[in-house]
């Protein structure tokens, strides 16, 4: 598998580009600190610190210490993990157009 296509596939499973770089970046060359993350992918630092937090909140990294900064989790993992995430929006997304339906067939039918 290309790079090119996992990046894809990330991205297509809800990261943003940004973090979908910050990510490969990280499982391909291990934990790194903000600085080196920043000197290697050239995007800006307040950049890789959003799409550290982003990473984190969906539990795809996390920090190992000052001293080694972020690591992430397995490709595996990661694609469970995103796959269980968009499968949850999927489901509330449904939930949500289903209630929002019954709303308008009750107001139409009493009119």
């Amino acid at each position: 598998m290309s790079l090119e296509r996992v990046f894809k596939a990330l991205v297509s499973l809800g990261l943003s580009e940004p973090d979908a770089r910050v990510y490969i970046f990280l499982a391909l060359k291990g934990p790194n600190q903000v600085v080196s993350i920043v000197d290697k992918l050239k995007i800006n630092k307040k950049e890789i610190i959003r799409s550290l937090g982003n990473l984190q909140k969906k539990g795809i990294i996390s920090q190992v210490d000052d001293a080694k900064g972020f690591q992430v989790l397995s490709f595996e993992k990661t694609l469970k993990l995103l796959i269980k995430l968009e499968k949850e929006q999927n489901t509330m997304m449904l939930d949500n157009l289903i209630r929002n339906w019954k709303t308008v067939i009750q107001k139409n039918s009493t009119d």
